[in-house]
């Protein structure tokens, strides 16, 4: 299984990665452990904000890639309502994505 997440920084800046295994990825970033991400080092990461999950490495690229590209107001709207089809529709499957956590299942 592959997680894809998107992570709130300090400085109101979102990181988007992949990772097989979660608990251990969002250590290295808020620790800043040596194998965290260079960007979350310098741009200190501060919440998980979503995360999805899928079958293999190629979905979780895929969908990885295509947020990295979007405005950071599509990002926003995504961390909103994790609606991946409202933005990404036309450029991933989007039914072979599992959403996993976000705001409103926090109750936050």
């Amino acid at each position: 299984m592959y997680y894809i997440y998107m992570l709130r920084c300090e400085d109101k800046s979102i990181y988007t990665g992949i990772t097989t295994d979660i608990e251990r990825r969002m250590k290295e970033h808020f620790t800043k452990d040596e194998k965290c991400a260079k960007y979350t080092l310098t741009h200190t990461a501060k919440k998980l904000e979503a995360l999805w999950k899928t079958e293999n490495r190629v979905l979780a690229s895929k969908l990885e890639y295509h947020i990295k590209k979007l405005p950071k107001s599509k990002k926003e709207q995504l961390i909103s309502n994790l609606k991946i089809e409202e933005v990404l529709n036309d450029k991933i499957e989007c039914d072979k994505y599992i959403i996993v956590k976000n705001k409103q299942k926090e109750g936050k």
